[in-house]
């Protein structure tokens, strides 16, 4: 067990506890699960995940956000649950994003890391996610935005002129509208289901990895043209007057402005949920804002303090105003569990020349917290983390702990769906505690990732976190983007010490040594569930 292990959740895996009967009874039964065809289905509940990029726990207003103000991320908060423990198990976009819709540690699998532009579907065709959970219970499924997690077969990768799959549509999805990996990849188009939208056969797109010509225009050698300076590795081909990484060619009339972005993910949110208002659905935001390059549309430009990283986290708190807007206005509000999350924690140079730290100010992405993107320490995965259902998730602050992995079993549990002893393995059923009801507990212990599988892991179990550096080294721990030799291990007590400075290993060995061996074996299991 756990050394000094939290207080063990009363919620059952796949069953219902008996406090949230009431509750549940308003959705319809848990148990057995519901038939698709019940005359009761558009009573349950509808779930929407907004899962912004590159956030950290101080970048909201309720969080402590200084130079910028979110009055509507803020509202949601005020009329839900807003967590302080609140995790995505990896400080990177592309394992965090795996592990939510799969349930698992990205770490157990190959090839989890950052994706590349041409990487093939990292979730194979048919694998259980939390999307195909719900769909298996009625839900209308989307996800609409920022994908990056592979298109394409195994060994292949993506079909840019032709068939893009496997990917969404065949793990649980009906719908898609996505930017395929991260804007500053190529390709800059969307994908719309299973192809590029708007391609021209005329105009083929091509996506690689070396120059495709001599001549090719890149921010290395057009440099003088960019509206958008490169501060390290983001100079290869460029659109819009941003150089990206990786190559591509042709595609001319499907290819977006990157200011357009969010202005279109959310009239494409907006219009599905009308034409789904009346059945359940599941609705997967993944914003783009604040990942790099931070381009938001004119109207936010130079609307805070902060260059365009703080433009970018107010047109994120627009894109959570107008989804309440939505539910609002197709009379949802009630009816809809509403998630606010982040992919990982912060960065400020992250390869342009953006003014991120130049007007930062006294402003502090982390918050109380050391580290961020790329990182195992706690500003890399504790983010803001905020659940809404008026009527049905009480107003407070939440210190249970909760994680973006645990969505999978989470709902599971709440649309009565069991899950396959195969599948989902290391998701927790902490529906208790993201609905906030009293007594309900979150998770024991979390294991904290950062990218692949290089050795790099946080252990928490209650106040207590063990950090391992398999390469003795740490990246990005003061959002500096330098690296700096430390111990493969070290002990931290987050309530005395959030900030992780005084290493206690010496003091506490047998809790180290215990927590270290914890954590190998939930490493050599294979799962947790």
């Amino acid at each position: 067990m756990p050394f000094n292990q939290a207080k063990r959740s009363n919620i059952s895996h796949g069953r219902a506890p008996t406090f949230l009967l009431p509750l549940l009874l308003f959705f319809t039964c848990v148990a057995p699960p519901l038939s698709v065809t019940s005359a009761a289905d558009n009573d349950r509940p509808n779930v929407v995940v907004v899962m912004a990029d590159d956030l950290g726990y101080g970048d909201i207003g309720c969080y402590g956000a200084k130079g910028l103000k979110t009055p509507n991320i803020d509202r949601m908060a005020s009329e839900g649950c807003r967590f302080t423990s609140g995790y995505c198990s990896a400080s990177t976009c592309t394992p965090t994003r795996y592990s939510f819709l799969t349930g698992t540690y990205a770490f157990r699998f190959p090839n989890t890391g950052i994706a590349p532009p041409n990487s093939p579907a990292l979730i194979p065709a048919g694998t259980t996610t939390t999307a195909s959970i719900l769909q298996d219970a009625g839900y209308k499924t989307a996800v609409i935005g920022k994908w990056h997690l592979g298109l394409g077969e195994k060994n292949e990768g993506p079909d840019w002129n032709g068939d893009l799959k496997p990917g969404p549509l065949e793990i649980g999805f009906d719908h898609c509208i996505l930017l395929p990996t991260t804007n500053d990849r190529v390709p800059q188009v969307y994908v719309n289901d299973h192809n590029v939208e708007n391609l021209d056969p005329a105009d083929p797109l091509w996506v690689g990895n070396k120059k495709p010509s001599e001549d090719h225009p890149t921010g290395i050698t057009h440099r003088d043209t960019l509206k958008m300076d490169w501060s390290h590795g983001h100079n290869s081909t460029i659109h819009n007057g941003i150089s990206r990484i990786g190559f591509y060619t042709g595609g001319h009339a499907a290819r977006f402005r990157d200011e357009d972005l969010s202005d279109r993910w959310v009239a494409e949110s907006k219009r599905w949920i009308a034409e789904n208002k009346d059945e359940p659905f599941f609705l997967f935001f993944a914003s783009h804002d604040l990942h790099v390059p931070r381009v938001v549309h004119e109207r936010f430009q130079g609307s805070t303090e902060l260059g365009p990283r703080g433009d970018a986290i107010a047109e994120l708190d627009w894109c959570v105003g107008e989804l309440m807007k939505s539910l609002e206005e197709n009379g949802l509000t009630e009816k809809t569990m509403l998630v606010f999350c982040s992919d990982n924690g912060p960065v400020l140079d992250d390869g342009y020349k953006d003014d991120a730290n130049e007007k930062l100010g006294d402003h502090d992405p982390n918050g109380p917290y050391q580290g961020g993107k790329y990182t195992v320490y706690e500003g890399g995965t504790r983010t803001p983390f905020i659940t809404r259902m008026p009527g049905t998730i009480p107003v407070g602050v939440s210190d249970e702990m909760v994680c973006t992995i645990d969505f999978a079993a989470s709902l599971a549990a709440m649309v009565g769906q069991e899950l396959p002893n195969d599948a989902c393995l290391d998701s927790q059923n902490v529906l208790g505690a993201l609905m906030n009801q009293s007594g309900a507990s979150g998770r024991e212990h979390l294991v904290q990732q950062d990218n692949g599988k290089v050795g790099n892991y946080g252990y928490r179990v209650g106040d207590w976190k063990l950090v391992r550096h398999d390469q003795k080294k740490s990246y990005n721990f003061d959002l500096s983007m330098t690296r700096k030799a430390v111990p493969r291990f070290a002990l931290y007590n987050l309530q005395s010490d959030p900030a992780e400075q005084n290493d206690l290993s010496d003091s506490e060995p047998e809790r180290a040594k215990q927590m270290q061996q914890e954590l190998q074996k939930l490493l050599d299991a294979g799962r947790s569930r």
